[in-house]
């Protein structure tokens, strides 16, 4: 594998990985932008404006749009989380170059009034249909209750509120300030022609304005808070628990993946023997999410109210051992080897490369091949993951729960 890169005038950041043996290529643009550079006037605009850009440009319109996808055979789509928001596509080899021409357009939409407003809708839709999914409820408030008073707590799709009194002119001028090509990254992964794709890219986005769009950053502890929400039509008790960790750019953090992995695996893990196996609860997972500037650890349980209590003792009791005594040599090659199996196989695919090709521009501006970040998990030690325990204890929680009526 080959890795290329360009950086245009106006701060717009080309970067390729070509692989000539690759039956695929995928392409994305990686917009540092997310629900942490909203205020809360504005929440939930960054997903917002990435269903707008599906609604059209002043040459094509929604379904034109649609069509001109279809006809490729390109797995498309786009995500927004509270620091990123991506658009991407992978397709065969020969289709690359018109799906690349096709977002350059769409990176540059309309935002019709018309198309606003009906969108308006579709949003207060989804927002409905996330709060009766209590997994997503309750790490959505638990966020914002461990953020407390941090960028990083908003949601990322925004509140009722929130969304009813956007405007459309709000959005536009959010999408100036944000979508200004020094604040976005392209990236390709496959097989592909880099000086063709790169001739695709320069004439049109090259003009571009650079606009100041830097992100303020601040490590968050957490609020180390806890508050229970009811919900009458829940029969099971959702509890999501959120503690301080290290940054995307702190080689610790994958010393953290590894101490989540350990901790909260969904098979194999101390969670999974203590409460899963033992049928307390139903589902027991910890993952570490390394962020921009901060990062955090993040617990999800799901149980019975009746167990509630003992849960809470156990899992208490699982931080406490991690805390007194560390982790075992056999733990950590355990959480490697689950850690390096999803890592090669996820990135055997052209699309799955993409991601981490784009994060690793995005938040490092380093280039790292598979190889790398191999070898940089197999590097960590025992005594690497006690530094961490250490430092992020992470039975020092914000906790929030979502349940049936205490009544009930």
């Amino acid at each position: 594998m080959e890795f290329k890169k360009k950086i245009l005038d106006n701060g717009l950041r080309l970067i390729g990985e070509v692989n000539t043996s690759a039956k695929s290529a995928a392409i994305g643009f990686f917009v540092k932008t997310g629900s942490r550079d909203e205020t809360s006037e504005i929440n939930g605009v960054s997903h917002y404006l990435e269903h707008m850009l599906f609604k059209g440009t002043e040459k094509f319109s929604a379904l034109e749009v649609n069509e001109a996808f279809d006809r490729t055979g390109a797995q498309f789509n786009a995500f927004t989380s509270e620091e990123n928001t991506v658009f991407y596509a992978a397709v065969l080899p020969e289709y690359l170059d018109e799906v690349t021409k096709l977002w350059i357009e769409l990176m540059r939409p309309a935002l019709r009034d018309g198309d606003f407003d009906m969108e308006k809708n579709v949003i207060k839709e989804e927002i409905a249909m996330y709060k009766d999914m209590p997994s997503f409820d309750v790490m959505d408030r638990c966020r914002s209750l461990h953020f407390d008073g941090h960028a990083c707590g908003h949601s990322v799709l925004g509140s009722e509120q929130s969304i009813d009194d956007l405007t459309a002119e709000q959005m536009r001028d959010y999408f100036a300030r944000r979508y200004a090509p020094n604040n976005i990254v392209v990236a390709c992964a496959g097989d592909f022609d880099w000086e063709k794709v790169c001739s695709i890219i320069e004439e049109p986005c090259g003009k571009w304005r650079e606009q100041a769009s830097a992100r303020k950053l601040e490590d968050c502890a957490g609020s180390g808070k806890s508050a229970r929400g009811e919900k009458a039509s829940l029969a099971r008790e959702h509890i999501c628990l959120m503690s301080g960790g290290m940054s995307a750019q702190d080689d610790r953090r994958f010393a953290g993946s590894l101490l989540a992995a350990v901790i909260g695996d969904d098979v194999g893990s101390r969670f999974f023997w203590e409460l899963v196996d033992k049928a307390l609860a139903e589902a027991a997972a910890m993952q570490f999410a390394a962020m921009d500037g901060t990062g955090a650890f993040c617990s999800y349980i799901r149980c019975g109210s009746e167990n509630v209590s003992q849960v809470m003792d156990i899992v208490r009791g699982v931080f406490k051992s991690v805390a007194d005594n560390g982790v075992s040599e056999d733990e950590l090659r355990k959480a490697k080897n689950k850690i390096l199996s999803a890592l090669v196989i996820k990135n055997e695919l052209s699309m799955g490369r993409l991601v981490d090709l784009g994060f690793n521009w995005t938040y490092l501006e380093q280039y790292r091949t598979i190889e790398d970040d191999i070898e940089a998990i197999k590097a960590v030690t025992v005594d690497d993951v006690h530094a961490v325990i250490e430092q992020y204890n992470p039975g020092e929680f914000t906790q929030f729960s979502v349940g049936p009526g205490q009544s009930s």
